[in-house]
């Protein structure tokens, strides 16, 4: 019970205390004496220089109450304090809240949770009201640290903890609203605050269960769930926070996740992680994101010397803030994003490099294999993060990333590419030609250019082809199907996929356009080098299966894009040099190998022939298609590519009806208008210094006999087959050089008698 004073005494006593005691009845039960509360508060309203006086008294009242645990009588002090600040907004107001915010500070240092969930109340309703001139002098310190630290609450029972927790949070959403819309909000930004404010409410959040971190923006909670459930008002919080960030505070409020990520462990496994940024990445202002992009990249520079799977966790948040920020903004972080991936890409290859290395038998061999293993998670979420971000960049963008990448691209013999591969070793710089390959496939994946020079311009078709000269069939792959990206500009891929004979190809529906004048200029001085590559691709003793099919497409995807007259004169010689280097095999070549080559060429031609429909050229490929079902199925691609396919002793002893000829494809093409005049010269590869730095055998050394016809004489089949039995027995590069140049000489000689 309040002590009371006599009648004399209480005549005496200032107005305000007089009214101020009315307000508090006899038995705290009855609360709050609301005739009295509305005298007070009118006197207040009347004379607003009395409200400091009035708000000490208060808070002397109420520290007076809390120390004695009279929590009625506190509880009815800050009803009255709150009804006061409703209806008083002058400029004598200040003191008043400095006495407020004392009697709230008391409160939330008592120990008694219910004193502690009041006094936030009392703030919450404080930090909604607008006042009318800032306030220059006060601060908030307290306020955040209290407000944190029940956040962080342990009490024994787990509804009070609750209670607390949800409290806490409240708190800080409160100090985040009345510090933003003050003059002197940049306060609330600094790092010893963001550092409190920014950790509790993710310490929240982590209960969240069942986390969608794939679909879209993090649902918004119900206003049910926001008043219940701590870890989605925390996260609503957390949403209002930084939503309110601008260009100078936007970093100190997303630094203190990394912190906060980092002392949890929460980047293996990541959920939370992605979640959080997720937040961060929907919540801030779409032109900041490139802020955020960078201070994911500095973290993961920070930790490059982690444990790989910490590593990929921070990739795939980077991934996730990628794929939000490619819908807006990216900024200038373009060129960082990629470097610095392609920087940890190395190192990646060169930490498992070091561990295979260092592997010995054992446990310790058990523990390389395992390391070794998550470096592949971390190459590919490397080269998943590239893919996608670059997949979603404009066409100019890609192009200079692409150009960017191909630059990184080691070559043995070349000092060209920009990345330090000095501590890799072979196996380690293979490594790493295969992963910046599949890199450029993934950012290359869906470009359409409107013409092929922009596709694929001098500066990066030659670092592009000469890894498809080196002796490893992984290369080879993922360059030609970087091409077949680039140059399928109508997604007749697809439709092309595996290699087999195609009984008719108009039901494959393939969609094309004219040749436009760039794309035949581009034919002209790139054309022979398309060929060349494709050329000596078919003859690598270590082909696979794939191999072959990704050639096949790159025959018929340069048949539909680029191919004009001329184009269709110059593939059809190509694919007949195939078909005779597999019958000489001066290559010394599997069975296999020779078999798969023939089979190529026959789905080529099959295709290439039904493209151009001259009936008598298709009736040749159809014919010769047929020989071979009945007597040499393996040079069909449907045999020789499935399991346990016998393969024949040698293909000296073939009968001629099994080849295409060159004479009858002459034939066929020139009754339908074609200029056939190049068909009788055999195609040869030109010898450039790529030979040279892909550690392959020099064309020089095998050059086979090439014959220039005088125009318009096509060899007859016997003199055809003549030629090749020729070529077989004939096995002396030297020799084989030597009569080339006979037969040249011969030709000049007769051209110029007559």
């Amino acid at each position: 019970m309040p002590t009371r004073v006599c009648c004399c005494c209480s005549a005496l006593r200032p107005r305000y205390k007089r009214l101020v005691d009315n307000i508090f009845p006899e038995d705290p039960k009855d609360g709050l004496v609301k005739a009295d509360m509305e005298k007070l508060t009118f006197y207040a309203v009347s004379a607003p220089e009395k409200l400091d006086r009035i708000g000490s008294y208060l808070a002397e009242r109420l520290s007076r109450d809390v120390v004695r645990h009279r929590s009625g009588y506190v509880l009815i002090a800050m009803e009255a304090l709150d009804q006061l600040l409703m209806a008083c907004h002058s400029q004598s107001i200040k003191p008043f809240v400095e006495s407020f915010l004392h009697m709230v500070a008391k409160l939330l240092e008592s120990g008694e949770p219910k004193l502690q969930v009041l006094g936030t109340n009392s703030f919450v309703k404080f930090a909604n009201i607008e006042e009318d001139t800032p306030s220059y002098h006060r601060r908030y310190d307290f306020f955040v640290s209290r407000f944190s630290a029940m956040c962080h609450s342990c009490h024994s029972d787990p509804e009070t903890r609750t209670e607390i927790r949800i409290a806490g949070i409240r708190g800080i959403q409160g100090v985040v609203r009345k510090t933003v819309n003050d003059e002197l909000r940049a306060t609330i930004w600094e790092p010893q605050h963001m550092d409190k404010i920014v950790p509790s409410l993710l310490f929240n959040m982590q209960k969240i269960e069942e986390v969608d971190s794939r679909i879209g923006p993090p649902p918004s909670p119900s206003a049910a769930d926001k008043e219940e459930n701590p870890a989605v008002l925390a996260e609503n919080c957390f949403r209002e926070l930084l939503g309110r960030a601008t260009f100078g505070n936007m970093n100190n409020a997303v630094r203190p996740v990394f912190a906060h990520l980092d002392h949890h462990k929460l980047w293996d496994p990541n959920e939370f992680a992605v979640h959080c940024f997720k937040i961060i990445m929907y919540s801030i202002q779409a032109q900041y994101s490139h802020h955020v992009i960078q201070e994911i990249l500095g973290h993961l520079d920070a930790r490059k010397k982690d444990f790989p799977r910490v590593r990929a966790g921070i990739i795939q948040v980077l991934l996730e803030a990628v794929a939000i920020a490619a819908k807006g903004s990216i900024g200038p972080t373009v060129l960082e994003v990629f470097n610095t991936l392609l920087k940890h890409l190395r190192l990646s290859v060169e930490f498992e490099a070091n561990d295979l290395q260092g592997g010995s038998v054992g446990s310790a061999n058990l523990n390389t294999n395992a390391k070794d293993s998550d470096e592949k998670i971390v190459q590919n979420a490397i080269i998943q993060t590239i893919g996608f971000f670059g997949s979603n960049l404009p066409d100019y963008q890609r192009s200079e990333i692409m150009m960017f990448i191909m630059g990184k691209v080691p070559v043995f013999g070349t000092s060209t590419h920009t990345l330090d591969i000095s501590q890799l070793g072979d196996l380690g710089t293979r490594r790493i030609q295969i992963m910046l390959l599949r890199s450029l496939l993934m950012v290359t994946s869906g470009y359409k250019a409107k013409t092929i020079v922009t596709a694929l311009p001098g500066s990066f078709l030659d670092p592009l082809l000469s890894p498809s000269l080196m002796e490893d069939y992984e290369l080879r792959q993922l360059v030609l199907e970087v091409m077949h990206n680039l140059m399928d500009r109508h997604d007749n891929r697809a439709k092309l996929r595996g290699i087999r004979i195609i009984p008719d190809v108009a039901d494959l529906k393939i969609k094309r356009e004219k040749i436009c004048r760039q794309d035949t200029s581009f034919m002209k001085k790139n054309g022979q080098q398309l060929y060349r590559h494709i050329y000596l691709g078919c003859k690598e003793e270590d082909n696979v299966q794939k191999n072959y099919e990704l050639l096949y497409t790159s025959l018929a995807l340069i048949t539909i894009e680029l191919a004009n007259e001329e184009v269709v004169i110059d593939l059809i010689r190509l694919a007949i040099a195939l078909q005779d280097s597999a019958i000489i095999n001066e290559d010394n070549l599997p069975m296999f190998h020779r078999c798969g080559i023939m089979a190529l060429v026959a789905a080529y031609l099959n295709f290439v022939s039904q493209m151009i429909a001259v009936p008598a050229f298709c009736q040749h490929v159809s014919k010769v298609i047929e020989i071979r079902t009945m007597e040499a199925p393996y040079f069909l691609p449907e045999h020789i590519f499935r399991d346990k396919c016998k393969l024949p002793k040698s293909l000296e002893k073939h009968d001629k009806n099994l080849y295409f000829l060159t004479n009858k494809i002459a034939e066929s093409l020139g009754g339908s208008g074609y200029s056939v005049e190049r068909l009788s010269v055999p195609y040869v590869p030109q010898v450039t210094d790529e030979d040279r730095l892909s550690r392959r055998k020099s064309i020089v050394d095998t050059v086979s006999i090439q014959v220039d016809i005088l125009p318009n004489s096509i060899p007859s089949d016997d003199v055809k087959q003549e030629q090749i039995q020729l070529l077989i027995t004939l096995k002396s590069p030297k020799l084989l050089v030597e009569i080339n140049l006979i037969f040249l000489a011969l030709n000049l000689f007769i051209c110029l008698f007559y």
